[in-house]
């Protein structure tokens, strides 16, 4: 099953926690993870955070600033947010595909404005006061059960078998053929639900395949494979490993 890596925190500094939970088993399929970054005390110096694509879509709590709030999705190219010298953001990350509610509520890139969108995460942020991790999963999955049953997310059955069928998939003929489609069908669908074009979809689990240890998988040779990757990411395979923990 998919298994992204939406972010990478720089080795060097020790001071940013990035904590993950899984949510409750009814809710797997729709729900990734749970996370958690903040600092503790204040930084030397402004943190610039690595943002991996990935093709989830994130609900963003801030937790410095409770009108602070949102849902976003990365481009299919990472990109770096400053978050400063202390933060603490509570998120939600969605499995790719899942998100059915307005697209107009969903940005791009860092959430750092005032929420007035009609969802209610301001009120689930101010339940997010003074809660540890652990506690605020449960405020957490109560959102997901609503946004569940006024069908806001629901399971995507065309990403859940391209999910299903990774290690069979390396051109995005093969992907419209193991999902039943025409390659047509899985251009509208995969842009109406994730964002991306079926290329830039493929790009994405290329880079999380490989981030998750995986072969250099769908690439004609090495060297095509650190070319993607550095144009995604910035970085060589290499460099980024040293430089990242993923």
């Amino acid at each position: 099953m998919y298994n992204p890596k939406g972010n990478g925190k720089e080795k060097a500094v020790r001071e940013v926690a990035f904590t993950e939970a899984e949510p409750p088993a009814h809710l797997q399929g729709i729900v990734h993870r749970y996370l958690e970054l903040n600092t503790h005390g204040s930084l030397p110096e402004a943190y610039r955070f690595h943002a991996l694509p990935d093709g989830c879509t994130y609900i963003v709590f801030d937790q410095l600033t409770r009108q602070v709030a949102g849902v976003s999705r990365l481009r299919a190219q990472s990109e770096e947010f400053d978050l400063g010298r202390k933060f603490h953001f509570i998120n939600i990350r969605l499995l790719p595909g899942v998100w059915q509610g307005d697209p107009t509520e969903v940005t791009h890139g860092m959430v750092d404005k005032p929420y007035y969108g009609a969802l209610p995460l301001i009120e689930v942020n101010r339940k997010l006061e003074k809660q540890g991790f652990e506690q605020s999963q449960d405020i957490l999955s109560a959102l997901m059960d609503m946004l569940v049953a006024q069908k806001l997310v629901a399971p995507n059955p065309v990403t859940e078998r391209i999910f299903q069928n990774l290690d069979d998939i390396s051109s995005v003929a093969e992907m419209a053929e193991l999902s039943g489609l025409s390659a047509r069908q899985l251009q509208r669908i995969l842009k109406r639900t994730t964002g991306f074009t079926p290329h830039d979809f493929l790009k994405i689990l290329r880079i999380q395949h490989s981030l998750n240890g995986g072969d250099i998988w769908s690439y004609a040779d090495q060297s095509h494979f650190i070319h993607s990757f550095r144009k995604a990411t910035g970085y060589t395979p290499g460099k980024y490993a040293r430089k990242f923990d993923v």
